[in-house]
């Protein structure tokens, strides 16, 4: 064959170009799966939060002293709460509760924050089982006044504040950045539910 003809040759063209076409389109699979599977994480964390605020709301509070915490004397916005009065919102300001303890982030709070291992634990195990990547150290429970809640209520807590769920900081790590071992952040979940029961450690 002759130099001429080696050069006009269009014998094995087509393999050629499938060959060079490979890598695009197996990138361009990875990239749909990535697509498809980020979306489910971001489903799946939502919904993990949504069960953890739920969980939050009709069992025993993660800050304790929320349980004892008496509202009949206290003044609120120049006005001294009795007996059978509303508690507004500004009796309370912010608590956050994470895997290690609860703490006063705005004022007012109650005297006594507590902490409540065993609750915090349990949000964390119901969101966890829907989202097994969920740990302790991402979650964040936090309670603000609502407006809700009497004064001196003889049936249990007095205040029903208003509780939030919080995610942050999880990862994802997509097939095409599998080699480049990179991880992209998911965005912040957060759920918000009025305290209901408040009591015991079951939810049905």
């Amino acid at each position: 064959m002759t130099v001429r003809r080696l050069w006009t040759d269009q014998g094995g063209a087509t393999a050629a170009e499938f060959a060079l076409m490979v890598p695009l389109m197996v990138l361009f699979l990875f990239g749909i799966m990535d697509v498809g599977q980020f979306a489910w994480r971001i489903n799946q964390s939502e919904k993990a939060t949504q069960m953890g605020a739920r969980l939050a709301v009709v069992t025993d509070p993660v800050a304790s002293g929320l349980t004892t915490e008496s509202y009949v004397g206290k003044v609120v916005g120049g006005t001294t709460l009795s007996q059978g009065d509303t508690i507004p919102a500004a009796a309370l300001g912010l608590i956050t509760c994470t895997s290690a303890s609860c703490t006063c982030t705005t004022t007012p709070c109650p005297g006594t924050l507590g902490y409540d291992t065993a609750g915090f634990n349990r949000i964390v195990a119901r969101m966890a089982a829907m989202d097994p990547r969920i740990k302790a150290g991402d979650v964040r429970v936090e309670y603000r006044g609502s407006g809700l809640g009497y004064a001196g209520d003889p049936s249990g807590m007095e205040i029903a504040p208003l509780t939030t769920v919080k995610v942050a900081g999880m990862k994802y790590t997509p097939f095409t950045f599998l080699l480049f071992n990179t991880k992209i952040d998911l965005p912040s979940f957060a759920y918000s539910l009025t305290m209901e029961d408040g009591s015991g450690s079951v939810s049905n």
